[in-house]
């Protein structure tokens, strides 16, 4: 089967990965200089099933149960430490609120709080630990496996390329190009996410930290060498690129009151970008002729797409049926 992946995100090199793994002969075609410049640039990289169930279907943690997996097979270093979830004394009702939403949690105290995090020490009474979750290094990620792509099963890439130039023919097409779909998904709607990494030797953490405050949820995520993620806006624009001054307020603020010590970093990058998105905010699979659909992700690009990935390829080789991201109107989940 020749098959042509268009983009080259976390969608894009994940169903390249599941149809080489079938045999098909992949190429991969993106518009950009590089694997993974578009929104997966600036994603958080947490691999956490169990928190996100918190505000998303359940769906979303079945698929992430599966990619949980996958990523700690595909790619090296993706540190199982779990996450921690932690709130302010005066925003317990919030704690207990998000436990009351998921599984998978331990309820610890501040004594395990500081045995899991030291430099978190005496700043937080109780937490949720989820001891099975992970997370990885997007960029890293993404690099490392365009390597396996290339090296162990041959796909071939075209960078600085347009995806629908006609010059092959493909027995299926994989369109991949997430908010840029809309001229053929006309229901994807663009959801702004934006970011800022931190530099600090004054703190270290192992794991992601959720700290949930009363103006904006915040995540932590540590990169190593001193760097921090720092993540969890989503404002309902399609604005690429444009960060404002309120929600770097809001996300400093945030990470200040998980530890003065975020006062004092360097900040090192500033960031956003456009996460595809369709009303529900679950993703789709969608066939039209030999053109198969991957999209409306949202913000669970790392988490959804394996499992998204290996679905599309049965679907090209099996001809099989996934009601839980292909009928509109499933509601099983």
């Amino acid at each position: 089967m020749r098959v042509k992946i268009v983009g080259a995100g976390v969608a894009g090199l994940t169903c390249a990965h599941a149809f080489a793994r079938r045999g098909a002969e992949v190429t991969i075609v993106e518009r950009k200089a590089g694997s993974g410049q578009g929104c997966s640039w600036y994603a958080g990289g947490m691999l956490a099933p169990w928190c996100e169930r918190e505000s998303a279907e359940p769906i979303i943690a079945e698929l992430g149960f599966e990619s949980l997996d996958y990523w700690r097979e595909a790619v090296p270093d993706v540190p199982k430490e779990g996450s921690l979830v932690l709130a302010q004394p005066r925003d317990l009702p919030d704690l207990r609120r998000f436990s009351r939403r998921t599984e998978g949690y331990e309820w610890i105290d501040d004594t395990r709080i500081a045995a899991l995090e030291p430099d978190l020490e005496g700043r937080f009474d109780q937490g949720l630990f989820f001891p099975t979750e992970a997370h990885l290094e997007p960029r890293k990620a993404l690099a490392a496996l365009t390597r396996k792509l290339v090296d162990e099963h041959h796909v071939t890439i075209r960078y600085e390329a347009e995806g629908f130039d006609g010059d092959d023919a493909a027995d299926v097409v994989v369109d991949c190009r997430g908010l840029a779909a809309r001229d053929q998904l006309e229901d994807l709607r663009g959801v702004k996410g934006e970011m800022l990494v931190l530099y600090s030797t004054e703190i270290a953490l192992k794991r992601p930290v959720r700290m949930l405050h009363p103006r904006i949820p915040v995540y932590i995520v540590p990169r190593g060498d001193g760097h921090f993620m720092i993540g969890a806006t989503s404002i309902e624009n399609d604005e690429r690129g444009r960060v404002t001054g309120r929600s770097m307020l809001e996300l400093l603020s945030a990470v200040y009151a998980l530890h003065p010590a975020f006062g004092e970093a360097e900040i090192v990058e500033i960031g956003a970008d456009v996460r595809p998105a369709f009303p529900d905010n679950l993703p789709r699979l969608r066939r039209r002729g030999n053109t198969i659909y991957v999209n409306g992700l949202y913000r669970h690009g790392f988490l959804a797409a394996p499992a998204l990935a290996r679905r599309a390829a049965e679907l090209a080789f099996d001809g099989t049926h996934f009601p839980e991201v292909m009928d509109e109107d499933h509601r099983e989940w």
